[in-house]
């Protein structure tokens, strides 16, 4: 009888949460390709590089982000919309694929880059003050484009979008 009371009780206790574990994204997977939009950078000598995003849009998204693709192939990455200016901290938690990342002021320049990120690294990759966006690209693509601190990102998001 007790265990049974016991049994009850914790069966309630558990039933408010359930609908929240239902609602995480499954990070054990790459996640399906997101809607992806045009984004140009415009480098200081006025050389222009377009890509493809996909747009990391919701919390779900941006939670699991690139985590467990093996590659991302030239001229594609993902744009993470923070909706605000605020700090943003990445990590590469079941990224496989190294990145280049580059952290978007609201107007849509560069603010910081961090280069080779390395796969699966815990370490936080800091924004170094707030930001609108963040993009990651595959590794080496930074230096390949000759992408600096102060160039400009053409993107909806940032309002600047040709």
């Amino acid at each position: 009888m007790i265990l049974r009371r016991l049994l009850f009780i914790a069966a309630l206790a558990a039933a408010p949460t359930a609908p929240v574990f239902a609602q995480v994204a499954d990070i054990t997977k790459a996640q399906d390709k997101l809607p992806a939009e045009k984004l140009t950078i415009v480098t200081r000598d006025g050389k222009i590089h377009e890509f493809m995003v996909e747009i990391a849009d919701t919390s779900e998204q941006q939670t699991v982000g690139l985590m467990f693709r093996t590659s991302v192939p030239d001229g594609t990455g993902m744009l993470f919309d923070w909706h605000a200016v605020r700090g943003s901290d990445m990590w590469m938690r079941n990224t496989l694929a190294p990145l280049d990342m580059l952290f978007i002021d609201p107007d849509g320049k560069v603010h910081h880059i961090a280069e080779h990120t390395v796969p699966q690294s815990l370490a936080v990759i800091s924004s170094a003050g707030p930001v609108r966006g963040t993009l990651e690209i595959a590794a080496g693509t930074v230096e390949r484009l000759d992408i600096h601190i102060g160039d400009v990102v053409h993107q909806r998001i940032f309002g600047n979008a040709p």
